[in-house]
């Protein structure tokens, strides 16, 4: 039996981490720690506990003092936040983790500088400027548009496509700015702008061991879940994704970790985009915590949870799958807010028209 400290537990990829895990069929035992108390309600879990803020300077206090009376084996952070912090301070945590390097976590969650990193190592990657000042923006408008008929604004930091917004015009850009920094904290400094990807998108989640890649496999995102409400008209979650096996889709998701950490260890999870020729772009890495579907895979028979779990508690894995593309092409796995989740392969369909 071992027991593990799920933080962030009250979110859906910590839900749906969780979810992995229980088709394992091993003894897990599952605390849960998150900052708000209501949606802890959903997770199943043997105790929940509300814990202040990663800002909070009682933060690692109160996990140490779970750690030590829910004999915690094992800690796995899901939101960045509390990875970064996690990975920064592990020697000083009571429970083991399974986590990339500091440098790596935080020049991951710098999306400007991850860009550069990788370009400078031959990845491939969209344009991108650093947007300092309107003037900045006006000249990086002025070059990205003529690789693109848009360009993709974002902040360079956040998940989920934070402040995410295609425009074509120095109008559109800077009023975008402007509701950022009247109303959510953000200001010129805090945004980059990017080459916008016409094509398919890929998530490319992978688990690494010591310098070694252990396995992974791509998906990619359909639909969006209430995509056609946000302002991009998409988000990071899918509604609807599909496994795929794509040689340059491997080939860039390993050849992006390897440029953001020496000796890749524990989970990153690659985002990339087609250009307008069909290249995958990688866009950025989530190191440390899964996607929010991880049980996606898990129910198609690759659970990369479980085998991180025993990864992290020094165990070997039960079998090793292949290193590239497990799965088959063209699983799709459906979701919807309060409807659950469905693994449907292709062919399958129940409606008569698709």
């Amino acid at each position: 039996m071992a027991r593990i400290l799920i933080t962030g537990a009250g979110g859906s990829a910590a839900y749906n981490f969780r979810d992995a895990i229980s088709r394992a069929g091993r003894d897990y035992e599952i605390v849960a720690t998150d900052v708000q108390p209501y949606h802890l309600e959903l997770i199943d879990a043997e105790a929940k506990y509300l814990v202040p803020r990663v800002s909070d300077p009682g933060y690692l206090d109160t996990l140490n003092e779970i750690i030590e009376a829910e004999s915690i084996d094992f800690v796995h952070p899901q939101p960045d936040v509390e990875v970064a912090f996690l990975a920064a301070h592990h020697d000083q945590l009571r429970a083991p983790t399974f986590l990339p390097s500091q440098a790596a976590v935080e020049l991951c969650h710098d999306k400007m500088v991850f860009n550069a990193t990788l370009k400078a190592a031959g990845v491939p990657v969209p344009e991108a400027v650093h947007i300092t000042s309107p003037d900045q923006l006006r000249s990086a408008l002025d070059d990205l548009l003529t690789v693109s008929p848009r360009v993709w604004l974002r902040a360079i930091r956040g998940a989920g496509s934070r402040a995410s917004l295609p425009i074509n015009s120095f109008y559109q850009g800077d009023a975008w700015v402007d509701y950022w920094r009247s109303f959510r904290g953000l200001d010129y400094g805090d945004f980059m702008a990017s080459e916008f990807l016409p094509g398919h998108e890929f998530a490319w989640q992978s688990l690494w061991h010591q310098g070694t890649l252990v396995t992974s496999q791509a998906r990619e995102r359909i639909e969006y879940i209430f995509g056609n409400l946000t302002p991009s008209g998409q988000s990071s979650s899918p509604s609807v994704a599909k496994t795929v096996n794509r040689d340059d889709v491997n080939k860039a998701g390993e050849a992006a970790v390897r440029a953001v950490a020496d000796v890749p260890h524990g989970v990153f999870c690659v985002d990339m985009k087609e250009n307008a020729h069909g290249d995958p772009l990688v866009t950025e890495i989530n190191a440390g915590r899964f996607f929010t579907t991880s049980n996606f895979f898990a129910h198609a028979g690759l659970n990369m949870p479980d085998m991180y779990l025993q990864l992290g508690l020094g165990n070997e894995l039960d079998s090793t799958p292949p290193t590239y593309d497990p799965l088959p092409e063209n699983l799709y796995w459906v979701r919807m807010i309060d409807m659950g989740y469905r693994l449907v392969e292709e062919g399958q369909w129940s409606s008569s028209k698709r």
